[in-house]
């Protein structure tokens, strides 16, 4: 979908009046209707036109959320689940107005079992809360999106990043979910067992729903005991394609990586730059290795065996937990170190998914295209899993240099879906992606729009996100 499609939609003006004239004496101070609350709330880390909602309310409890969307639902009245306020495909504009529902405040840690190696959390409990929390207890809670995103907004949004080549998604580390559904029902979707045969896998809708079925109150997740050892280590290779496929080669042959990230030359110029570091300004990758100390060394003796066959090495370890941090706060850095090699222009970060298998291919014709479109589209992955990010800059001013922009990320979208990728691996689709979902879906996406009409047949959950319902 181009910037220029995002419109807003029909507004039910008497509706939302009334719903706010009724949370205002429900919640007094914990609604807010001023400007500058609105505009935070559209926040999305990336260059995206703002469609502020009417009012922003504060709920301390799931109780208040029950409250606050059964009066939008009596009034037929748009609700936009708020987290972190770091997405990065429109999902918090207010197309048609309404209450964004910010769960900052329902950040309890509700209970943690160490035995069974899983806890239970409320949503606005962020990534970085959450490990603190759990440092005493020999575990930890793998799922790192980069940003410091909520629970709730990363289930929502079937957050990933670069742990998931070993620990997966928050697909495969969601055991179940509460979550108020459109009619303003609080329900659960299952326990805490490891496996379930009952019935359809409700967990599994809810989560990557991007808020448009429910507003998610209680998270259940899988945790995992904290390495013994764990080593970083950064290699340089000659080109992007030797790098990727020392990644298949790796991947293939079972050396269980816990991170394994792709940073092109660009990008790597770009984070010795903005970093302070001073790496080769080749293709590299960054990796970590997971287990004992004899393991992690057998780890990263076998990967750097394979490294030297595709031109790549010598590979620098980082063992001490500081030299692992700042190698990390590098690589977590690149968005605003990207943004430092064209000052003043906006950005845009897409992503794309595809078999292993195709990822070189991939990313070289996505690298030969943005030379030859004159575009600076650094490229940075999460390659373990054939995910990759291109962060794409471009003047929000000159409508020729929007209109390449959209061309180049359309042709990025489609030749995901040729090579059998996924226009998205991590990011969701939100408003922008609403027509690569299309070709991805087929009549597919018919059945979506099933499931949405039924649970919510007033399309007041996060309207105009994944797909538009026709009016009704």
């Amino acid at each position: 979908m181009a910037l220029q499609d995002i419109v807003a939609g029909p507004r039910n003006e008497q509706g939302i009046a009334a719903a706010i004239g009724i949370l205002k004496q429900r919640f007094g101070e914990n609604l807010h209707t001023g400007d500058a609350y609105r505009q935070q709330h559209t926040h999305t880390m990336s260059y995206m036109p703002g469609q502020l909602p009417d009012a922003v309310v504060f709920p301390q409890n799931s109780g208040d959320v029950r409250d606050i969307v059964r009066i939008c639902a009596d009034h037929r009245v748009p609700v936009v689940p708020f987290g972190a306020g770091t997405s990065l495909e429109g999902h918090l504009n207010a197309p048609r107005g309404g209450i964004s529902i910010n769960t900052g405040r329902l950040d309890r840690i509700i209970e943690v079992n160490t035995e069974d190696l899983d806890c239970t959390v409320e949503p606005g409990v962020t990534r970085e809360d959450l490990n603190a929390h759990l440092r005493d207890t020999g575990l930890f809670f793998p799922i790192d999106p980069g940003a410091n995103a909520t629970i709730g907004g990363m289930a929502a949004t079937r957050a990933s990043g670069t742990n998931a080549v070993r620990y997966g998604t928050m697909r495969e580390n969601v055991l179940s979910v509460t979550a108020v559904t459109a009619d303003g029902r609080e329900i659960g979707t299952g326990g805490r067992a490891r496996k379930s045969a009952a019935g359809y896998d409700l967990t599994r809708l809810f989560v990557g729903s991007e808020g448009t079925l429910g507003v998610l109150t209680g998270i259940t997740l899988r945790l995992y005991g904290i390495p013994q050892a764990i080593m970083a280590g950064v290699c340089p290779f000659a080109t992007a394609d030797d790098a990727v496929k020392a990644v298949i080669m790796t991947v293939q042959m079972g050396i269980p990586v816990a991170r394994i990230e792709l940073l092109d030359a660009t990008a790597m110029q770009a984070v010795n730059a903005y970093s302070g570091v001073d790496y080769p300004e080749v293709p590299a990758l960054f990796l970590e290795f997971h287990g004992t100390d004899a393991s992690v060394r057998e780890q990263s003796a076998a990967f750097g065996e394979i490294a030297a066959e595709f031109n790549g090495g010598p590979l620098q370890r980082a063992s001490k937990a500081e030299d692992r941090n700042r190698l990390w706060k590098a690589r977590h850095d690149i968005f605003w170190a990207a943004s430092a090699l064209r000052p003043g222009a906006q950005s845009l970060s897409t992503d794309v998914c595809v078999p292993i298998s195709r990822l070189a291919e991939c990313i070289r014709e996505t690298r030969e295209d943005s030379e030859r479109s004159g575009i600076l589209a650094p490229i940075v992955g999460h390659v373990g899993d054939g995910n990759f990010h291109a962060l794409v800059f471009f003047d929000a001013n000159q409508p020729d240099d929007v209109r390449r922009m959209e061309a180049f990320v359309a042709r990025l979208n489609d030749r995901a879906l040729a090579m059998d990728g996924t226009c998205t691996g991590e990011h969701g689709i939100g408003q922008r992606k609403q027509t690569a979902l299309r070709k991805e879906m087929g009549p597919a996406l018919d059945l979506m729009r099933a499931v949405k009409a039924a649970l919510d047949p007033q399309d007041i959950m996060n309207p105009g996100k994944i797909f538009s319902l026709p009016p009704g």
